[in-house]
């Protein structure tokens, strides 16, 4: 019986983590691109918009994902592993989102959030995911 009470206490504790880090990653995309994001997708169903958040998310998930899986046998070890490696996840999907933007005409922010559908979006999505694939695999 105590396996599975411990077995919830590290599952909540990942499980509040994975979800802060998710959060992170909303406000992430949040302050990459113009406007409110909450209200581009669920006030003006912006596809845009929530195709890059969706992306995102996943990437993120991806990653704290890997951390667990991979984890080390000691809890508290594990947990920051998982901390830092989601972290890092965010911090390069924003550097890969600057890099895309310098290097392509117009501003990207306002492309992805743009009402009408945008090849950039798909771009910036698959970079999301790739970044997310590295980081996974660098983490075992």
């Amino acid at each position: 019986m105590s396996d599975i009470v411990n077995g919830l206490g590290r599952a909540t504790a990942y499980g509040a983590l994975g979800l802060v880090l998710l959060v992170l990653g909303i406000v992430l995309v949040d302050l990459l691109t113009p406007g409110k994001l909450g209200r581009q997708i669920w006030e003006e169903r912006n596809r845009n918009a929530a195709l890059v958040l969706s992306s995102a998310l996943l990437g993120i998930g991806g990653i704290v994902f890997t951390s667990i899986w991979t984890t080390y046998e000691d809890f508290g070890k594990g947990l920051v592993s998982t901390a830092a490696f989601g972290l890092l996840g965010l911090v390069m999907m924003a550097v890969a989102f600057l890099v895309v933007d310098l290097i392509t005409p117009g501003r990207l922010g306002s492309t992805l959030v743009d009402p009408e559908p945008h090849p950039a979006v798909w771009v910036t999505a698959s970079c999301n995911l790739a970044v997310s694939a590295v980081v996974s695999a660098s983490i075992a």
